[in-house]
């Protein structure tokens, strides 16, 4: 097993254990990384994709086995990220990442206020978002941007209020199926052969990580949860803004 490889498990590994724990950031941490060590962007978008359907189908069932999924919330989410991940891979993977980057950074940096408010004792539950347009956003823009899913769903969901363990365990389910269909979407354009190889080294760090990820949920307060999810939402912004201002 060469480095390269190893660097790959180990990336898979941390990347699933944070995404399964706080519902997000697998995609954004995987594809950066796999940026880094010098894998084309459209290679690591699609290596992500086709992982994920692995490690999200585990993360998944160890969310049932915990009892952290609310089917009223994962029906919804499922069946409008499927149409807004299908739509955003076959339609719109052209459009400039220029546009799309800056209104997603504003918006997650506000919801990072809302959750971070939340933990200190303001009150905003009031604030409800339909949960099939948060579901038809989150697909489009996880097919559009390699990742996004669990940053754009799960912190507006827990931003208006959701209990944080239901809104991680479905997310993390209904991110399996949204995954599933971009996937498929990808392999019409790309051949697999080129990127199969990179998605088994994810695959094997992001199958160890899953099931531990779902206990973890079970188990930690409330209140550390959303500022944890508070702070990673925060600092995926901060890293955009620094990205942009290096441009």
């Amino acid at each position: 097993m060469d480095l390269q490889y190893l660097m790959l498990i180990v990336i898979g590994f941390v990347a699933q254990m944070i995404d399964g724990a706080l519902g997000m950031a697998f995609g954004v941490i995987a594809t950066s990384s796999l940026i880094a060590i010098n894998i084309p962007p459209a290679i690591a978008s699609a290596t992500i994709h086709a992982a994920e359907v692995v490690t999200t189908a585990i993360s998944g069932a160890s969310h049932v086995w915990n009892g952290n999924v609310d089917r009223k919330l994962l029906v919804p989410l499922a069946t409008t990220g499927v149409a807004g991940g299908v739509f955003g891979a076959f339609v719109l993977t052209g459009l400039p990442e220029g546009i799309i980057k800056p209104i997603v950074t504003i918006y997650l940096g506000a919801m990072s206020i809302l959750i971070l408010a939340r933990v200190i004792g303001w009150k905003l539950d009031r604030w409800r978002p339909s949960t099939s347009i948060i579901g038809a956003g989150g697909g489009f823009l996880d097919a559009v941007g390699g990742g996004g899913w669990g940053p754009l769903v799960a912190s507006t969901l827990m931003a208006s209020g959701d209990n944080p363990r239901r809104t991680v365990g479905s997310v993390n389910l209904a991110e399996f199926f949204v995954t599933l269909s971009v996937s498929v979407a990808f392999l019409t354009q790309l051949d697999f052969a080129s990127y199969g190889y990179l998605a088994l080294g994810l695959i094997i760090g992001g199958a160890m990580a899953a099931p531990l990820a779902g206990y973890l949920v079970r188990i930690l307060p409330t209140r550390l949860m959303l500022t944890l999810v508070g702070s990673v939402v925060g600092g995926l912004c901060l890293v955009n803004l620094a990205s942009f201002w290096m441009k």
